[in-house]
């Protein structure tokens, strides 16, 4: 019997799923040939029948498999000829990690950090409706989508560290636009594993872009005009430095266009890893790409999307990271927003505890995920029985909306009266009429008797000292009551101080603390899942599987996500910003109490979905054989081979 070298006998295959295993490509089966010398006379032995081939499981790698190896082409690092010997040191799966992690610090800087935290400000300065921000910030989805099957597909064969070179060049020239109209509109006028690194820097992004962001929003938007104005961040009519961020992020992407350029289509080591991988195929009807040429023409593309689509747990899998991706997109984007309505913050205070919170919250959920699986070394199917139990927990952890919203607090003709007069929802009583007061002027004051009003003028205030900071009023017709502020010996009549009324809400803490713990557990099914789509799919298609998913995930989640956030947010607006022209902008004032039941009730909506699917790609789930079960029906296989051509001559001999 023929061997080959390093080959083990297929019938002693080791069961640990941590061995190696190999095959002889040029000897599929075993041709063992028992042929008697024929006698003299006697008519010749018929010809030896072909030697039947075992059947191609999934779990050992057959001929068509082991020629795929071939396309593991692995080379230097260089540009053409120009191979300088310094660069080889970074030809490692090392090397090119710490490359792709900039890149993906930089991705979440921009798309997840500092469009997140400047989306309330750029409603303000350019008077836009949190539905029109929401579809601003589900752009860059809309963008994926066009691109990402094709790219998938395509980019599975092609190069793909310069694949990553032109992501770079595109994200930095995506952030420099998104920076241009703060030069075009002019001076701002206020009114008078790998996998789980990988994940975990796309994680630490947004936090970066969170705080980044943060400090930046406490530079005033005009940052030469600094000293040269008489209004502070407490203001409500500051607005921060939020372009400052994308031009940073903007060169710092360009700056990994050439690093990525210079990599090799295959590092060196990737043939040796792609053969000691074993399948965990989800094992259905669908069509199963074995030919080694399959995908390699854009003609499979459809055989290879029915495929794909057909994959019951696959579809599953996906469908359930949509679900989560619409809430997790829409808090990303309107989280500050939120903390600063329900608690009273300012816009910068609220993006830097927002990020503190959700981001940290975020990568620690991918991190714990991740080590989990590869700790207890999970199989696919548990590994989604995990991802399950993560998904019920943040389920229940999601009704910390119902309990840690606020009241508002008392603002006169919004929802308080002017000491018994006027009408709610009209801003103009008794007191102010004779004023003629602007609704375009927005600046708010607080009242001694601890009312807040839209402006001095609709608060009947005649005089102002302006050399205390706060600002503050006196003489106001529309304030009466007992005075709560306490007066200073500068201003023993004071009624009223410029900002709004502080927030007696004392919910904050428990708030952050179990919406911290609800991130962590969302998140902590984020490398489980991905991981599970990567083995229950095969191997060829796995890049186009999460390009399907990718492309599911932003047409069903993070696009029509921020958008339906926005809108919620929008319906509970109860006070606009009305120009002189009379068109409606930016919100003011919100209901907290129906923003916070609006935001749980979406939540528990996409956390069922996700439970659901999950459960349902558990209980679909049928793993390949085991591998031992493969050795032995390959070795069934090659003995009943032998003995039919045994047989065979046997009966020639008698013949």
């Amino acid at each position: 019997m023929k061997s080959c070298k390093g080959i083990e006998n297929p019938a002693f295959v080791s069961s640990s799923p941590d061995t190696p295993r190999r095959v002889c490509a040029s000897s599929p089966s075993i041709d063992i040939s028992v042929l008697p010398t024929p006698a003299a006379g006697s008519p010749p032995p018929p010809a030896p029948q072909e030697p039947l081939e075992p059947p191609q499981l999934s779990g050992v790698p057959g001929a068509s498999e082991l020629e795929s190896l071939s396309e593991y082409e692995e080379g230097p690092c260089g540009w053409g000829s120009f191979q300088p010997r310094a660069l080889q040191r970074c030809n490692t799966p090392g090397g090119f990690l710490f490359h792709y992690c900039l890149l993906a610090l930089t991705q979440g800087i921009v798309v997840n950090g500092l469009v997140n935290i400047s989306i309330s400000t750029i409603e303000k300065r350019y008077e836009l409706q949190s539905s029109l921000t929401g579809l601003i910030s589900s752009s860059y989805d809309i963008a994926f989508c066009l691109l990402s099957l094709f790219v998938s597909f395509i980019g599975e064969r092609g190069h793909k560290p310069r694949w990553l070179a032109f992501a770079s060049f595109m994200l930095g020239l995506g952030a420099l636009v998104f920076s241009l109209p703060k030069f075009f509109s002019g001076k701002y006028q206020f009114g008078s594993l790998y996998e789980g690194i990988g994940y975990a820097m796309s994680i630490l992004g947004p936090a970066v872009g969170y705080v980044l962001g943060g400090q930046l929003l406490t530079l005033y938007i005009d940052v030469d005009l600094k000293h040269s104005i008489d209004i502070t961040e407490d203001d409500p009519r500051w607005l921060g430095a939020w372009w400052i961020g994308f031009l940073i992020s903007w060169l710092l992407a360009w700056s990994l266009i050439i690093p990525f350029s210079c990599f090799p289509k295959h590092l060196p080591g990737t043939a040796k890893i792609q053969e000691g991988k074993v399948s965990q195929t989800h094992q259905s009807g669908s069509l199963q790409a074995t030919d080694g040429n399959f995908g390699q023409s854009f003609k499979d593309f459809p055989a290879a999307l029915k495929n794909l689509m057909r994959n019951t747990v696959f579809m599953c899998l996906v469908l359930s990271t949509c679900s989560e991706a619409l809430i997790t997109t829409g808090f990303a984007t309107f989280l500050p927003k939120f903390i600063e309505n329900q608690f009273g913050l300012s816009s910068s205070s609220a993006a830097t505890l927002a990020g503190t919170v959700l981001i940290p919250g975020a990568a620690l959920g991918q991190i714990l995920g991740g080590v989990l699986v590869s700790k207890f070394k999970m199989t696919c199917k548990n590994i989604m029985k995990f991802a399950l139990l993560t998904s019920v927990i943040s389920l229940v952890l999601t009704f910390v909306f119902a309990y840690a919203n606020c009241e508002n607090e008392p603002f006169a003709g919004v929802s308080e009266s002017y000491n018994g007069t006027g009408e709610l929802g009209n801003l103009t009583a008794p007191c102010n009429a004779h004023c003629n007061c602007l609704r375009s002027y927005y600046y708010p004051v607080c009242g001694g008797n601890g009312v807040q009003y839209f402006s001095p003028c609709y608060a009947g205030c005649t005089q102002s000292v302006s050399k205390i900071h706060p600002k503050v009023y006196y003489n106001c017709s529309c304030i009466e009551g007992e005075i709560h502020i306490t007066p200073t010996p500068s201003s023993v009549s004071l009624e009223a101080q410029a900002g709004k009324c502080s927030s007696q809400c004392k919910n904050l803490p428990p708030f952050l603390g179990v919406f911290f713990a609800a991130i962590v557990f969302t998140f902590m099914a984020g490398t489980p899942i991905t991981v599970s789509i990567l083995r229950c799919v095969n191997q060829r298609q796995r890049s186009l599987a999460l390009g399907i998913q990718c492309t599911l995930l932003r047409l069903l989640g993070t696009i029509p996500g921020p958008i339906i956030f926005g809108s919620t947010i929008d319906s509970t607006c109860i006070l606009w910003d009305i120009n002189e022209c009379g068109n409606k902008g930016a919100c003011w004032i919100y209901n907290n109490v129906r923003m916070a039941y609006m935001l749980v009730a979406i939540s528990v909506i996409c956390k069922i979905i996700t439970v659901f699917f999950n459960g349902l790609a558990v209980f679909l789930y049928k793993p390949p054989p085991s591998v031992t079960d493969v050795a032995f029906q390959n070795q069934n296989a090659v003995l009943t081979a032998v003995s039919l051509e045994c047989d065979l001559n046997k009966a020639g001999n008698d013949g």
